[in-house]
């Protein structure tokens, strides 16, 4: 066993022995190398401190760097960032000396002695001379900004060595000469990000190859002298956030290619002789928030201009009436400040208009008279303070007039019964005084109105007129007198508000014939006398009633009336009896006169014998408009002699149960008759009814308008508004269609449609739902707006 054992370790002992020495060879070496790197790293160091040292030794402010000296490291200078770039030496990473107000040159820095450089900042400096091309030596750049300093020169090609740039910044210099196609180069070595060299004096033109640059995000190129045209491959920058180019001397189109630029935001190209149609491509840009195209020779084609809710600021330019093609102009919600220019009025074919919820001053401008297309203008909550436009009498096509929350002053002026679509009159918290003039009863289709001003004299009975009222608020004025008997009239008024007024005398008796009153607001008056007595009125609450003369009556918290009230009670009953029976009378007399006038006409009729004598005994059926009184007539006999007796040529569509012809009338109105099948119109008599009260109550721009309907015995049919264009179904189909309906008209049309359905969800009383939205019951217009048709699928919901 002592023998083996030996025999081991004599066998081990050279390879322990061996294992020794190599231990102390390492700890030898060990302890000769430190000092070796640790001294590599001061020298290098050193180096790069000793390169600096230099630069700032030839800077005209030195005094500046005061913490750069030889006694201490480079790493504790001001500016300078050090690190150990992956191994034991430290050594400069970031060079950051900006907004110090350094004078000198940048050609003197050995700029070979700092291989490690990351981040090189001299903005906002005092740095003159020229680009050196040995700036190239920094290998590891990924942040170059020189920006904002003095720097003449051009800008030297060899920058496309930089091979780990992301970020140049070369602006407000006084760099001259042309971009380096060099540039080009860039996408093979690194991935530059952003790129600014606006404000200097460069020309030339934009190199084809800039295209190559396809992670660039950032282009600014503004307040140039560049020429040329802006080249195809700019659509190869996928990446590109913000592009401006603006003040140049670009001139021709812009590119389709633009249109693979769906990730942009910003978009500036004014200023420049840029000319042709914008294209249509510009539509794909689905996040741009900014787009300025002003002062070009563009021949404009643009149509919507649609950039609400987010933080523009300043003016509207004046050059905004180059854009004559403008039908839709939308800036809400921003925080645009100025006037309205005045050359808004060469957009004649603008059909909407709304930059509320801005900072607008005055005034608006009389040239608003021109926009004779306007429907929709919204000007509400602004700064403006301007007497109110008297203009607005030319705008005979208007449907919304909203210029509430501002500081308007003057009086309604009696031009406005000239528009006769408009729906909503909006002109509440202003500082309006004078007279509601009576014109404005004229406006039939009136369904709200605010006034909260500074409104005097009495309320105009004529208001009674407004039949399609859904609103009429008047509070906080100055009205005086009685409350008009006639404002009892329209059928659909849901909300009245007289309030805070110095209105006198007693509440309508008419008053308790209102049956779609929701809110009845006479607080703050001089009213007295009972209140009418109807469920209405005895479950109203009380401060509804408040702040009067004298009320009195079943509703809870007021007094009741007196034995006067109700003797007056009881003899206003009796002057209404006999008011009623003299009617009766009155009424009685002219049946009988009718009657025998009948009598006679169809005997007139039956010795005639023509077609157009069965068309005028049809007419002695059931047939009602809404086009106005003692006009239904005429209006029946326009149709039939437009259609001829609704001849085959006539029609331009067919359905299960119904024909729809064109007639155009003579007074160039055309409509789209939709004639119901004799049969359908026999078996479903019930259901028409039913459509024709809902379409009598229901008015939007974007569901297909209704003109009047007609109800005999022998058939029946409806009147609506003519839509050029058809259905989308149609246009879908149709080759030449589908071209046409480029990205903004879609998005349009499903606005409109959306807009049509929000209105009968919600503004409608009972809701309405549509049960057949298909492309067949979506008409549109010769402008591609979209209507909402097939009234024939349309039901309430009842409320439970």
């Amino acid at each position: 066993m002592k023998s083996l054992l030996s025999s081991k370790f004599t066998a081990t002992f050279p390879t322990l022995m061996m294992m020794m020495v190599l231990l102390l060879f390492v700890l030898l070496f060990s302890n000769l190398c430190f000092p070796v790197l640790n001294m590599a790293a001061a020298s290098n160091i050193e180096s790069q401190g000793k390169a600096l040292l230099q630069w700032k030794a030839e800077l005209e402010t030195q005094e500046l760097l005061n913490t750069w000296t030889s006694k201490t490291s480079p790493c504790n200078w001001t500016g300078i960032t050090c690190r150990n770039d992956g191994h034991l030496m430290p050594t400069i990473t970031k060079v950051q000396l900006e907004q110090l107000g350094l004078e000198g040159k940048l050609e003197i820095l050995n700029f070979s002695a700092l291989p490690s450089l990351r981040v090189l900042n001299l903005s906002d400096n005092h740095i003159h001379g020229y680009i050196p091309a040995a700036i190239s030596a920094l290998s590891k750049l990924a942040i170059l900004d020189l920006s904002n300093n003095k720097l003449t020169g051009v800008i030297p090609s060899e920058l496309g060595n930089l091979t780990r740039l992301k970020t140049l910044w070369l602006f407000e210099n006084q760099i001259s000469g042309s971009i380096p196609p060099s540039f080009g180069k860039l996408l093979n070595l690194v991935i530059l990000e952003d790129l600014r060299i606006s404000y200097n004096q460069i020309t030339g033109s934009i190199p084809h190859n800039i295209g190559n640059l396809t992670k660039l995000e950032t282009f600014y190129l503004s307040k140039n002298n560049i020429n040329g045209s802006i080249p195809h491959e700019i659509g190869n920058l996928i990446n590109l956030k913000d592009l401006e180019i603006f003040d140049n001397q670009i001139t021709g189109p812009i590119p389709s290619s633009i249109r693979n630029l769906t990730k942009i935001e910003t978009f500036y190209l004014g200023g420049n002789n840029i000319n042709g149609f914008i294209p249509s491509e510009i539509g794909n840009l689905v996040n741009l928030k900014a787009l300025a195209l002003f002062e070009d020779q563009i021949t404009v084609n643009l149509r919507d201009i649609e950039i609400p809710q987010n933080q523009l600021t300043g003016p509207i330019p004046r050059s905004i009436g180059n854009l004559t093609k403008l039908k839709t102009f939308y800036l809400y919600k921003n925080k645009i400040d100025g006037s309205i220019p005045y050359e808004i009025g060469n957009l004649m074919n603008l059909i909407e208009f709304d930059v509320s919820d801005n900072q607008i001053t005055s005034p608006i401008p009389h040239s608003i008279k021109n926009l004779t297309k306007l429907e929709f203008f919204n000007l509400q909550t602004n700064n403006i303070n301007d007497t109110f436009p008297c203009e607005i009498g030319n705008l005979v096509n208007l449907r919304d007039f909203e210029i509430s929350h501002n500081q308007i002053t003057g009086s309604i002026p009696h031009s406005i019964g000239n528009v006769t679509k408009l729906e909503t009159f909006y002109l509440n918290k202003n500082n309006i005084y004078g007279t509601i003039p009576p014109s404005l009863g004229s406006l039939k289709v009136l369904t709200g109105v605010e006034q909260m001003n500074e409104l005097n004299g009495t309320i105009p009975f004529q208001l009674g007129n407004l039949n399609f009222m859904e609103v009429l608020e008047l509070s906080d004025n100055l009205f005086k007198g009685d409350i008009p008997p006639q404002l009892s009239k329209p059928t659909e008024l849901q909300e009245l508000n007289l309030s805070h007024n110095e209105l006198v005398g007693h509440i309508p008796s008419s008053f308790q014939l209102m049956t779609s009153l929701t809110l009845l607001d006479l607080s703050y008056n001089s009213l007295e006398g009972p209140v009418p007595k109807n469920h209405f009125f005895q479950t109203a609450p009380i401060k509804w009633f408040t702040h009067n003369k004298g009320l009195c009556g079943q509703v809870q918290g007021l007094p009741l009336c007196s034995q006067s009230h109700s003797t007056s009670i009881d003899d206003a009953r009796k002057q209404h009896k006999v008011i009623i029976l003299i009617v009766v009378l009155v009424l009685g007399a002219l049946s009988i006169l009718f009657l025998v006038s009948g009598i006679f006409t169809i005997c007139c009729y039956k010795r005639k014998g023509s077609t157009i004598n069965d068309i005028r005994e049809d007419f002695d059926g059931h047939f009602f408009s809404v086009w106005g009184v003692n006009y239904e007539k005429e209006a029946y006999k326009e149709i039939v002699r437009a259609t001829e007796n609704f001849s085959e040529k006539y029609q331009i569509g067919t359905g299960a149960s119904s024909i729809v012809y064109k007639a155009t009338l003579s007074s160039g109105l055309t409509l789209a008759i939709k004639k119901i099948q004799e049969e359908e119109a026999q078996v479903n008599e019930q259901a028409f009814q039913n459509e024709i009260q809902t379409l009598t109550e229901i008015r939007h721009r974007n569901i297909v308008k209704f003109y009047g309907f007609c109800f005999t015995h022998r058939f029946s049919f409806l009147a609506y508004e003519y839509m050029e264009r058809g259905s989308l179904g149609a246009t879908l189909r149709s080759e030449e269609g589908v071209m046409d309906l480029n990205w903004i008209k879609r998005v349009s049309i499903i606005r409109d449609i959306a807009q049509a359905l929000s209105y009968l969800h919600h503004d409608c009383a009972p809701p309405i739902i549509h049960r057949d939205i298909t492309s067949n019951n979506i008409l549109l217009d010769e402008e591609y707006k979209a209507c909402v048709f097939g009234l024939l699928v349309f039901s309430r919901l009842l409320k439970t």
